[in-house]
């Protein structure tokens, strides 16, 4: 049974402190840069054509030049098989519209985000298979394989995870697409993570690259830490299914802002450079973080997680986190984004978490302040 589109819990619950709190401490970006500083980075000739550009409309699928970037970002993708959006959240909107009916059936991995569930949940059926924070938020393949059903058309997956930073083991998301290529379903990966791994040795193939019937979706929020481009893209292998994306993107963005399609391609011509930084402010303040959550055992169970510049872990005050991060935003400015706002209506979401981000150069003066915070109401 479909339902009516609920709320956008995070992102009303984000409009009220984002912009705000002094320290925000649950960001799901990177640090961003100035224009300026892009700039700096461009060749004479993208310089010029960003300068001289005139701004009319682009074309549907995107700029041939920006999707012939990105194609360079995969290992089999061409410039053909990919179409741009406003950014992700477009994307995943007209992707889930293009592929599901109500006589079909959704396979969604919790906690996510809202909209990988709120979206199928609008058009058909929907299971959810949650990720197991006891167990490292391990996920259990089997679980995934007892949802099938004979009209499951769609898995929908996110890993690097957010909030939760895990990255599946290489043999387990090999035998989702042996799963996915058993039963002809298919596989919808959220990599804007991607590239950002604690690890290089964790990094998993791009679903487009691994399986025919595989969609990645990114954006140039993340990982390269620039979401006021709003650029974000599809890369599929299948031309009928990017067609019907083009046709379904006529109602809805048109096609994307020409400046920021050339800021983008500017990026991607510098991304070994963009991710270098990005890895290095994460790496930075994951080792911030450790010393910090090792002060306060007592208050929360914090692991590093895989990937990604966010996690997921409990806080154990009693209080409860709620109130927690109430209390921390209104009185330290301090801001976290709690469990409520991962709520799920396809499985349980633990309780008492909390999303703590990472990937901006400002969070070890957030720990100082969060530190002294704690320590003054004896927390």
């Amino acid at each position: 049974m479909t339902k009516p589109m609920r709320d956008f819990v995070l992102e009303t619950y984000m409009s009220k402190w984002e912009f705000t709190a002094k320290y925000n401490m649950t960001a799901s970006d990177a640090e961003s840069m100035r224009l300026p500083e892009l700039l700096a980075m461009a060749s004479d000739e993208d310089r010029t054509d960003f300068e001289t550009l005139s701004l009319g409309y682009t074309e549907t699928f995107g700029a041939p030049a920006l999707r012939q970037e990105i194609a360079g970002t995969y290992d089999t993708v061409l410039p053909e098989n990919l179409i741009c959006f406003a950014g992700a959240e477009e994307a995943i909107y007209v992707a889930m519209k293009v592929l599901l009916t109500p006589d079909d059936h959704a396979i969604v991995i919790t906690p996510n985000y809202q909209a990988a569930e709120t979206i199928p949940l609008s058009i058909c059926a929907v299971t959810g298979v949650a990720l197991d924070i006891g167990n490292d938020w391990s996920l259990d393949v089997n679980l995934v394989e007892a949802a099938i059903r004979p009209n499951t058309k769609l898995l929908s997956i996110n890993f690097p995870n957010n909030p939760t930073g895990k990255i599946l083991p290489r043999a387990i998301f090999d035998r989702l697409i042996d799963l996915c290529r058993k039963h002809g379903i298919w596989l919808f990966s959220d990599e804007v993570y991607r590239l950002i791994e604690r690890d290089e040795a964790l990094r998993l193939p791009q679903a487009v690259d691994a399986y025919e019937r595989g969609i990645s979706l990114n954006v140039m929020s993340k990982a390269y830490g620039l979401p006021g481009l709003r650029i974000g893209w599809l890369a599929c292998k299948d031309r009928d299914f990017l067609v019907r994306c083009e046709r379904y993107k006529h109602f809805l963005s048109i096609c994307n802002s020409g400046p920021s399609e050339i800021l983008a391609r500017i990026a991607l011509k510098s991304r070994d450079q963009i991710l270098a930084r990005t890895r290095k402010i994460v790496r930075r303040n994951v080792t911030e973080l450790n010393t910090f959550f090792a002060e306060f055992p007592h208050l929360f169970d914090w692991r590093e997680p895989d990937g990604g510049c966010v996690a997921f872990i409990r806080y154990k005050g009693p209080e409860g986190v709620e109130e927690f991060a109430r209390r921390a935003v209104e009185e330290a400015g301090v801001f976290f984004l709690p469990s409520s706002v991962y709520r799920s209506e396809l499985t349980p979401v633990p309780e008492n978490c909390l999303r703590v981000g990472f990937g901006r150069l400002h969070v070890p003066e957030g720990i100082t302040v969060l530190r002294n915070w704690l320590n003054r109401n004896g927390l």
